[in-house]
Protein backbone atom coordinates (compact mmCIF):
# COMPACT_ATOMS: atom_id res chain seq x y z
CA UNK A 1 0.00 0.00 0.00
CA UNK A 2 1.77 3.37 -1.16
CA UNK A 3 1.87 6.37 1.14
CA UNK A 4 -1.16 8.55 0.24
CA UNK A 5 1.14 12.06 1.09
CA UNK A 6 3.80 10.74 -1.43
CA UNK A 7 1.25 11.56 -4.31
CA UNK A 8 0.13 14.99 -2.49
CA UNK A 9 3.26 16.62 -0.80
CA UNK A 10 6.23 18.10 -2.23
CA UNK A 11 9.66 19.44 -1.01
CA UNK A 12 11.42 22.62 -2.46
CA UNK A 13 13.27 25.89 -1.22
CA UNK A 14 11.83 28.58 -0.36
CA UNK A 15 13.60 30.76 -2.59
CA UNK A 16 13.03 28.33 -5.49
CA UNK A 17 8.95 28.65 -4.11
CA UNK A 18 9.19 32.13 -4.62
CA UNK A 19 10.81 32.32 -7.85
CA UNK A 20 8.08 29.99 -9.27
CA UNK A 21 5.58 32.71 -8.53
CA UNK A 22 7.34 35.09 -9.55
CA UNK A 23 8.45 34.01 -12.57
CA UNK A 24 5.00 33.52 -13.64
CA UNK A 25 3.01 36.47 -12.60
CA UNK A 26 5.22 39.05 -14.05
CA UNK A 27 3.27 42.37 -14.27
CA UNK A 28 4.51 44.30 -16.43
CA UNK A 29 4.97 48.40 -16.34
CA UNK A 30 4.63 49.91 -20.45
CA UNK A 31 6.64 52.85 -20.71
CA UNK A 32 5.93 52.98 -24.57
CA UNK A 33 6.94 56.22 -26.17
CA UNK A 34 7.25 55.08 -29.98
CA UNK A 35 6.94 52.65 -32.60
CA UNK A 36 8.21 50.13 -29.77
CA UNK A 37 5.10 50.51 -27.95
CA UNK A 38 2.80 49.72 -30.75
CA UNK A 39 4.80 46.37 -31.31
CA UNK A 40 4.70 46.23 -27.54
CA UNK A 41 0.51 46.13 -27.95
CA UNK A 42 0.66 43.88 -30.55
CA UNK A 43 2.08 41.47 -27.72
CA UNK A 44 -0.27 41.99 -25.50
CA UNK A 45 -2.95 41.03 -28.46
CA UNK A 46 -4.70 37.86 -29.12
CA UNK A 47 -2.27 36.69 -32.10
CA UNK A 48 0.51 36.57 -30.02
CA UNK A 49 -1.34 36.38 -26.67
CA UNK A 50 1.15 37.14 -24.04
CA UNK A 51 -0.84 35.58 -21.59
CA UNK A 52 0.21 32.34 -21.92
CA UNK A 53 2.98 32.96 -20.47
CA UNK A 54 1.56 35.15 -17.56
CA UNK A 55 2.45 38.54 -18.48
CA UNK A 56 -0.61 39.83 -19.44
CA UNK A 57 -1.71 41.95 -16.06
CA UNK A 58 -0.16 45.25 -17.50
CA UNK A 59 -0.95 48.22 -14.93
CA UNK A 60 -0.45 51.76 -15.06
CA UNK A 61 0.25 52.40 -11.82
CA UNK A 62 3.83 51.49 -10.75
CA UNK A 63 3.30 50.29 -7.17
CA UNK A 64 1.38 47.21 -8.95
CA UNK A 65 4.23 46.00 -11.13
CA UNK A 66 7.40 44.44 -11.12
CA UNK A 67 9.09 44.32 -14.52
CA UNK A 68 8.87 47.90 -16.66
CA UNK A 69 9.39 47.27 -20.33
CA UNK A 70 10.99 50.95 -21.93
CA UNK A 71 9.56 50.87 -25.01
CA UNK A 72 11.29 53.85 -27.70
CA UNK A 73 13.38 56.53 -27.58
CA UNK A 74 13.66 58.52 -24.13
CA UNK A 75 13.74 62.48 -24.62
CA UNK A 76 15.43 64.18 -21.41
CA UNK A 77 12.54 66.04 -20.60
CA UNK A 78 10.62 62.52 -20.24
CA UNK A 79 14.08 61.13 -18.13
CA UNK A 80 12.87 62.51 -15.12
CA UNK A 81 9.33 60.98 -15.26
CA UNK A 82 10.49 57.62 -16.43
CA UNK A 83 13.09 57.49 -13.21
CA UNK A 84 10.21 58.58 -10.78
CA UNK A 85 8.25 55.90 -12.09
CA UNK A 86 11.49 53.18 -11.54
CA UNK A 87 11.38 54.57 -7.76
CA UNK A 88 8.11 54.07 -7.14
CA UNK A 89 7.71 50.32 -8.31
CA UNK A 90 8.31 47.71 -5.40
CA UNK A 91 11.62 45.21 -5.04
CA UNK A 92 11.78 42.83 -6.76
CA UNK A 93 11.73 44.58 -9.95
CA UNK A 94 13.35 44.09 -13.52
CA UNK A 95 13.57 45.97 -16.50
CA UNK A 96 13.82 45.42 -20.24
CA UNK A 97 15.01 47.74 -22.83
CA UNK A 98 12.84 47.30 -25.89
CA UNK A 99 14.26 48.39 -29.25
CA UNK A 100 16.91 50.31 -30.72
CA UNK A 101 16.39 53.28 -28.82
CA UNK A 102 16.19 52.74 -25.67
CA UNK A 103 18.89 50.64 -25.47
CA UNK A 104 21.28 53.25 -27.38
CA UNK A 105 19.23 56.04 -28.67
CA UNK A 106 18.96 54.47 -32.07
CA UNK A 107 19.31 57.23 -35.31
CA UNK A 108 18.65 59.87 -32.30
CA UNK A 109 22.32 60.60 -32.08
CA UNK A 110 21.26 63.95 -30.57
CA UNK A 111 21.78 66.15 -27.56
CA UNK A 112 17.64 65.70 -26.64
CA UNK A 113 17.57 61.94 -27.06
CA UNK A 114 19.00 59.84 -24.14
CA UNK A 115 21.65 57.55 -25.90
CA UNK A 116 20.28 54.33 -23.66
CA UNK A 117 18.22 54.24 -20.52
CA UNK A 118 21.09 51.95 -18.52
CA UNK A 119 22.77 55.09 -17.70
CA UNK A 120 20.10 56.06 -15.77
CA UNK A 121 18.27 52.74 -14.66
CA UNK A 122 19.27 49.53 -14.32
CA UNK A 123 18.59 47.32 -17.36
CA UNK A 124 18.60 43.10 -17.10
CA UNK A 125 17.73 42.95 -20.73
CA UNK A 126 18.34 43.92 -23.92
CA UNK A 127 15.69 43.41 -26.82
CA UNK A 128 17.88 44.59 -30.04
CA UNK A 129 15.98 45.97 -33.14
CA UNK A 130 13.95 48.91 -34.88
CA UNK A 131 11.22 48.00 -33.62
CA UNK A 132 11.63 44.75 -32.55
CA UNK A 133 8.77 42.34 -33.37
CA UNK A 134 6.11 40.21 -30.98
CA UNK A 135 7.80 37.35 -31.12
CA UNK A 136 11.35 39.47 -29.89
CA UNK A 137 9.46 40.72 -27.26
CA UNK A 138 8.06 37.09 -26.11
CA UNK A 139 11.84 35.61 -26.56
CA UNK A 140 12.86 38.48 -24.18
CA UNK A 141 10.49 37.35 -21.45
CA UNK A 142 10.39 33.92 -21.52
CA UNK A 143 14.31 34.50 -20.93
CA UNK A 144 13.49 36.81 -18.13
CA UNK A 145 11.65 34.73 -16.44
CA UNK A 146 15.04 32.29 -16.57
CA UNK A 147 16.30 35.02 -15.08
CA UNK A 148 13.84 35.51 -12.55
CA UNK A 149 13.94 31.92 -11.70
CA UNK A 150 17.41 31.17 -11.09
CA UNK A 151 19.00 34.83 -9.40
CA UNK A 152 15.84 35.90 -7.23
CA UNK A 153 15.53 35.06 -3.47
CA UNK A 154 12.75 35.58 -1.12
CA UNK A 155 14.66 38.55 0.84
CA UNK A 156 16.11 40.47 -2.48
CA UNK A 157 19.73 39.96 -1.55
CA UNK A 158 20.22 40.07 -5.55
CA UNK A 159 19.37 43.69 -5.71
CA UNK A 160 21.53 45.00 -2.40
CA UNK A 161 24.13 46.05 -4.23
CA UNK A 162 21.69 47.24 -7.56
CA UNK A 163 21.77 50.95 -6.15
CA UNK A 164 22.99 52.86 -9.33
CA UNK A 165 22.64 52.42 -13.11
CA UNK A 166 24.34 49.58 -14.95
CA UNK A 167 25.20 51.40 -18.44
CA UNK A 168 28.51 53.88 -19.05
CA UNK A 169 28.71 56.84 -17.45
CA UNK A 170 27.07 59.97 -18.98
CA UNK A 171 29.38 62.43 -20.05
CA UNK A 172 26.90 65.70 -22.00
CA UNK A 173 26.06 67.98 -19.44
CA UNK A 174 22.25 67.36 -19.25
CA UNK A 175 22.56 64.06 -18.71
CA UNK A 176 25.51 64.51 -15.80
CA UNK A 177 22.83 67.02 -14.11
CA UNK A 178 19.69 64.01 -14.83
CA UNK A 179 22.03 61.72 -12.86
CA UNK A 180 22.51 63.32 -10.03
CA UNK A 181 19.33 64.04 -9.86
CA UNK A 182 18.37 60.60 -9.50
CA UNK A 183 18.60 59.08 -5.89
CA UNK A 184 19.88 56.11 -7.16
CA UNK A 185 23.22 57.18 -8.77
CA UNK A 186 23.87 60.06 -6.40
CA UNK A 187 26.70 57.68 -5.24
CA UNK A 188 28.47 58.04 -8.38
CA UNK A 189 31.55 59.43 -9.23
CA UNK A 190 31.19 61.51 -12.17
CA UNK A 191 33.76 63.63 -14.03
CA UNK A 192 32.61 67.25 -13.62
CA UNK A 193 33.59 69.15 -16.46
CA UNK A 194 35.05 72.97 -15.88
CA UNK A 195 32.60 76.23 -15.50
CA UNK A 196 32.37 77.72 -18.88
CA UNK A 197 34.61 81.08 -18.25
CA UNK A 198 36.53 79.66 -15.19
CA UNK A 199 40.39 80.31 -15.60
Amino acid sequence: MSNPLSDNVFLTQLDAAANWARKNSLWPMPFATACCGIELMATASSRFDLARFGAEVMRFSPRQCDLMIVAGRVVMKMLPVLQRIWLQMPEPKWCISMGACACTGGVFDTYAVVQGVDRFIPVDLYVPGCPPRPEQLIAALIEMQKIVQTTGTVTGREFRDRTRATGPVPLELDEIRRSREATFVDQLEIFQPPKIGAN
